[in-house]
């Protein structure tokens, strides 16, 4: 193995905290990326690595190291990718939100992969804020705010909002014509995992934003549930309009308080900070940039 290709192994070992998790991420035997290892810390004559029956983590000169080889192997990917008619390649992992993921990313899909088709793409999915170094995640689509992170964040998206009752909601309880009108009114509470608690509703008045909490019958803490529950008339709900196309086309859920929409809502992608982007993240990301700009616009 060549000095670059143990760089990049000793990288992923520290990114993932373990030798077979760098292995499963390398193609590697366990053995080769061991021996790699070592062979590291004997040329430079220190320890790397600690190293316990569970954990491995970077010594303070592992750590520093690195580093070094973070900038060096984005050095050497820039300096290939310059020449003409080079394209980037290798494993593109993501973190993705599912349903975001299936309306914006999947349809365009096939024709990134034919553009670069020696990139092999990995594709998570899930709602939880993840660790990409550790998890060896190269960036991660979100929606909503973003908590204070580390990471690098883009933002490649607004999302139109919208509120919705079924048809059997407004039989029950009214359609309401104005805020005001909200008062006997309930909602579906949706927790969020950021605040700790149920949000309230969000309406536009006048260019301020106004909250409305309403009591909830029911509360959950994902978007289908969210929705399905909407279908059945147990409350008001906030979604991304995107999400409800085929229920307000079919009718099963109605729009109210079109002249107070919810504030839209932010998608960004987040990378890590101290990892410079390689080739492949970089085009990955301006590709999906213009995947939302150009989804939003046939809409």
């Amino acid at each position: 193995m060549d000095r670059f290709e143990a760089m990049r192994v000793f990288s992923r070992v520290v990114e993932r905290r373990s030798f077979t998790l760098a292995a499963e991420d390398t193609g590697l035997p366990r053995s080769t990326v061991t021996d790699a290892v070592k062979q590291l810390e004997a040329r430079l004559g220190v320890r790397l690595l600690q190293r316990t029956t569970r954990h491995v983590s970077p010594t303070l000169d592992g750590e520093a190291y690195y580093r070094r080889c973070l900038t060096i192997l984005s050095d050497i990917e820039d300096a290939e990718g310059a020449f003409a008619g080079a394209k980037p390649k290798g494993l593109l992992r993501v973190d993705v939100h599912g349903k975001l993921a299936r309306h914006f990313v999947l349809p365009g899909l096939p024709a990134f992969l034919t553009e670069y088709p020696d990139i092999q793409l990995y594709m998570s999915e899930g709602d939880r804020l993840v660790d990409p170094v550790r998890e060896g995640i190269d960036c991660v689509l979100r929606v909503g705010d973003l908590q204070d992170s580390d990471m690098i964040a883009r933002r490649v998206a607004l999302l139109d909002e919208v509120t919705c009752v079924s048809p059997e909601y407004i039989a029950r309880f009214g359609m309401p014509q104005s805020l005001d009108d909200l008062a006997g009114h309930q909602m579906i509470g949706f927790w969020s995992t950021a605040t700790g608690g149920l949000l309230p509703l969000e309406f536009t008045v006048s260019g301020a934003i106004r909250n409305i909490s309403l009591p909830a019958v029911i509360s959950v803490s994902g978007a289908d549930t969210l929705v399905a529950a909407a279908r059945l008339g147990l409350g008001i709900m906030q979604a991304p309009r995107y999400s409800l196309e085929d229920d307000l086309k079919n009718g099963t859920l109605v729009a109210i308080l079109p002249d107070h929409p919810p504030t839209r809502t932010p998608v960004s992608l987040l990378y890590p900070r101290s990892r410079q982007l390689s080739p492949r993240v970089r085009v990955f990301i301006d590709w999906l940039s213009r995947e939302f700009v150009t989804r939003q616009e046939d809409k």
